[in-house]
């Protein structure tokens, strides 16, 4: 289990952040399913949840480069961390010679106009960027 993993890799921290999009198996009852429980409550203790807006198109365009990533790359057994690092970063920089590139149209202006109201929640400082 990836979160095990995690855990063991990390042994000191007694609290862990981990940053999800919103897929229903996304949480620490899925440590229930897999483990004793025991071993399930130490590790929903360790772990703390964030996760992404379920209207985030930003992470939509990570996805699709995800996806490119996978399709152009690792979907094929690679042998060696090595020869893996040497292939995707052929393969990025094939993508940046041919100019792909993300057309993002979510401006800071637009961002400020619709998320206004979680900038205060974050920091009281940012209340300046809330509608009058």
């Amino acid at each position: 289990m990836f979160c095990q993993a995690v855990a063991t890799a990390y042994s000191a921290a007694t609290r862990i952040r981990l940053v999800l999009d919103n897929l229903n198996t996304h949480n620490a009852s899925a440590f229930y399913e897999h483990l004793p429980a025991d071993e399930a409550f130490a590790l929903a203790q360790r772990f703390e949840f964030f996760y992404t807006p379920k209207s985030a198109s930003w992470l939509n365009m990570i996805e699709i480069e995800f996806s490119a990533l996978s399709r152009l790359c690792l979907n094929r057994r690679i042998p060696t961390i090595e020869q893996l690092a040497a292939e995707l970063l052929a393969m990025m920089a094939e993508r940046s010679l041919k100019g792909v590139r993300i057309n993002w149209q979510f401006s800071i202006d637009a961002r400020r106009l619709k998320l206004h109201a979680r900038y205060s929640v974050v920091n009281e400082l940012n209340s300046k960027f809330n509608k009058d």
